[in-house]
Order: structure tokens, then C-alpha cells, then sequence
């Protein structure tokens, strides 16, 4: 889309829009920062925002950088959280300053998160605490880039994509894994059925998780 249609609108929140090539620079741009941390191949990261632009280029950077990505719903509590931290194995969390407070009593219990990276600046409260925690915390805006140009790692239509957990309503959430082929084949068949096209705007009601 960003090749074929630069300028036109890919998404709108609020009164804010961004176009298709917007959005595939800042793709880019947070797929080289998370490169930067020379992460295993797929890591699972955590994107715990709410909705928002960024939170759309970010998701699609944590697969084009061979990670899994893991949504949290931005309405769970701090345990809810920590839960689906724990039990997909989380070792990078994309969140915010705020949120990041609510979570901090309880990251000691996550033994394989390794990075927190933020959509502004951390305090030095924040930093410390984590420190102790051998946690690292970045913003995507001090996060360094690679030396040379990010060369993406290779990845396969079965490998891992993303982990969805379940509303956890009946219990503890749990994880559903889907492959890049199946995101493919759930966004063609559901565009099928409801005979999407390029000109048409779709709402998201639901958390983008």
C-alpha cells in the first residue's frame, strides 16, 4: 500500500491522520529501534497502549523485526497484565510512562523481561527501579539505531506472528498463537465477505488487541 499509494490515508485517529507512506516510515523507523536490541529471533513483545497511530506502526514493526507480537487489552489491570507477561514469556514491553508506573510493583515477577520501551521519556524513578529489576528502560525516540542500514531478518508465512490472549473472563487468559499466514487469510477473508475495497473506511470499535 505504501508503494502503490503513498499519499492516501491509511489510518485516522481523533481528527489526526496518517498516510500509507507516514506510516511506513515510522514502521521502519521503530523496526530498526528494536533491532537495536538484538533481540532472539522471535521475541515475544509485548504492546500493552492504547489505541492510537503509534500503536498501529508498532505492532507492524515488531513482526517486521521477526518478534512476536503480544496486544494486551489497554483496559487490564496490573495483575491481568503481568499475567500474559509471565505466561508468553515477554522480554520486550512497548508501553507508557503512565502505565509503566501502574506496572512497576509488580515487573519482579516477570523473570524474562529484559527492555521496557516507552512512547515519551521515563523518569529517573522509573529507570532506577527497573535497573534493579535488570530491566533496561528506552524511548523510542533515544533508543539507538544500527550502525548501517537494518537489514530485516528472514521470516517464514509459518512462523509465529502474534499471541492474542483470551478475555480471561472464565480464568486465567490464555494465549492463542497465529502464524503470518494465518493473519493473511483472516484479513483476506474477512475483506472477502464484507467486500472491502481501497475506498473504504473501517471503524475499529473493539481494542485494536
Amino acid at each position: 500500500a505504501a508503494a502503490c499509494w503513498p499519499e492516501k490515508t491509511a489510518v485516522t485517529e481523533s481528527r489526526a491522520s496518517i498516510s500509507y507512506g507516514q506510516l511506513q516510515q515510522s514502521v521502519e523507523q521503530k523496526t530498526s529501534a528494536l533491532l537495536h536490541l538484538k533481540l532472539r529471533r522471535s521475541a515475544r513483545i509485548a504492546l500493552y497502549l492504547e489505541k492510537s497511530i503509534e500503536t498501529v506502526a508498532a505492532s507492524f514493526a515488531v513482526t517486521a523485526a521477526a518478534g512476536v507480537l503480544v496486544p494486551v487489552n489497554p483496559v487490564l489491570k496490573a495483575a491481568q497484565v503481568v499475567h500474559i507477561l509471565k505466561d508468553a514469556g515477554v522480554s520486550v514491553l512497548l508501553t507508557s510512562a503512565a502505565r509503566l508506573s501502574a506496572l512497576l510493583p509488580f515487573l519482579h515477577q516477570c523473570p524474562d523481561l529484559q527492555h521496557v520501551v516507552l512512547n515519551e521519556e521515563g523518569t529517573e524513578s522509573q529507570a532506577s527501579f527497573l535497573k534493579n529489576c535488570q530491566i533496561s528502560l528506552h524511548s523510542w525516540a533515544r533508543l539507538g539505531r544500527p550502525a548501517q542500514s537494518a537489514v530485516l531478518p528472514l521470516a517464514v508465512e509459518t512462523d509465529m506472528a502474534v499471541i492474542f490472549y483470551t478475555s480471561g473472563s472464565t480464568g486465567p487468559a490464555k494465549g492463542v498463537v497465529l502464524s503470518h499466514r494465518n493473519l493473511v487469510a483472516g484479513a483476506v477473508s474477512v475483506a472477502s465477505y464484507l467486500c472491502n475495497d481501497a475506498d473504504d473506511s473501517v471503524l475499529a470499535v473493539l481494542p485494536l488487541s
